[in-house]
């Protein structure tokens, strides 16, 4: 072999070196890059944004307890809906099966008045019961206009000798306001009827989510009943009431336990009367079972005049939930 030849043999065996010494170099920092980048491919494939997106909007506000109301729109629990129930009638029934009514005569003179024959306003404040639930239970339908009673007429009226309170327990998630009748001495609670409400505006800043408190609060006695042009006060300027509560006004009186907010300025009320397409100023329905309102609870006119004759006269206690689910209701369910 002569010596240009085999000068050519080494640099050949040389830079052949060189090109295995760089592979094997190179290979170990592409393994190092590839064990790194891999869990992160890893995580991308594993989270599905799409199916994680119904459970962060339903599970979460429940399983966390965050009391953050829900669109009506979206089911916060199929399987433990509120309970509906109308059970209403039997409040304003002859001889009712319900032991916190009792069905009486009228007669113009009794022992407990005198000087005069009692009227039927009479009636109303000798048993606690408001003047238009006894109309309500003489008409035999839901008409609070009182109308002169006949000697011997019979109607009901809220029972002196059974100790009972009402309750109203109100769901923000699902837009329900639950009406009970709550017999301590026997342990019962009576569900009579489900109504859908109108609640505060959706407000994350507050721990209910809701510009509507959370907590319980007792219902107050100045309650008020507005007629078209019947004028007021509101927010410092001279307003037609009934354009802003409806034809019932029952206001909270005070908290009875940890509250969100105080009770000064919440209550219970109609929906807001507007001037229809006629050009009339009448019941506006519409915001029933959205937020709406400043915090206060809406109800249509027909079920906000039937709840005031019920308890507006009556011990009543208020409770704002997030999810009724949540809560441990007193005594046993009875169902009459």
């Amino acid at each position: 072999m002569t010596l240009p030849r085999i000068f050519l043999f080494i640099t050949l065996l040389l830079f052949g070196a060189i090109g295995v010494a760089a592979y094997v170099k190179k290979r170990p920092a592409a393994a190092k890059q590839e064990r790194v980048e891999q869990p992160e491919q890893q995580q991308v494939v594993e989270i599905d944004i799409a199916s994680l997106a119904p459970k962060a909007v339903v599970v979460a506000p429940v399983e966390a307890d965050k009391n953050v109301p829900v669109s009506p729109n979206v089911p916060v629990s199929p399987v433990e809906d509120t309970p509906d129930c109308d059970r209403i009638h039997l409040l304003f029934q002859k001889d009712s099966p319900l032991p916190i009514v009792q069905t009486i005569q009228y007669k113009s003179k009794v022992p407990w008045k005198t000087g005069r024959s009692a009227w039927l306003v009479d009636y109303a404040a000798h048993y606690k019961t408001h003047l238009h639930f006894i109309a309500r239970s003489l008409n035999g339908r839901p008409d609070y206009n009182p109308k002169p009673a006949s000697e011997g007429q019979s109607f009901n009226v809220l029972a002196q000798n059974v100790n009972f309170y009402f309750y109203t327990l109100i769901d923000i998630a699902r837009c329900k306001l639950m009406l009970y009748a709550m017999l301590p001495d026997t342990q019962e609670r009576i569900l009579l009827k489900t109504y859908r409400v109108s609640l505060g505006r959706l407000d994350s800043t507050k721990p209910s989510g809701s510009l509507t408190p959370i907590g319980k609060y007792s219902l107050g006695s100045r309650i008020a009943v507005y007629q078209p042009k019947m004028m007021g006060t509101y927010k410092g300027k001279r307003t037609e009431m009934i354009t802003v509560f409806g034809t019932r006004w029952m206001p909270f009186d005070k908290e009875l336990g940890p509250c969100s907010e105080p009770a000064k300025g919440y209550g219970i009320h109609g929906t807001p009367w507007c001037i229809n397409g006629e050009g009339r100023l009448t019941d506006n329905p519409e915001s029933i079972g959205r937020y709406e309102s400043d915090g206060c609870i809406r109800l249509k006119a027909q079920d906000v005049e039937e709840l005031f004759s019920i308890v507006s006269t009556h011990e009543t206690i208020v409770e704002i939930v997030s999810d009724f689910s949540k809560v441990q209701l007193p005594g046993k369910e009875t169902i009459y």
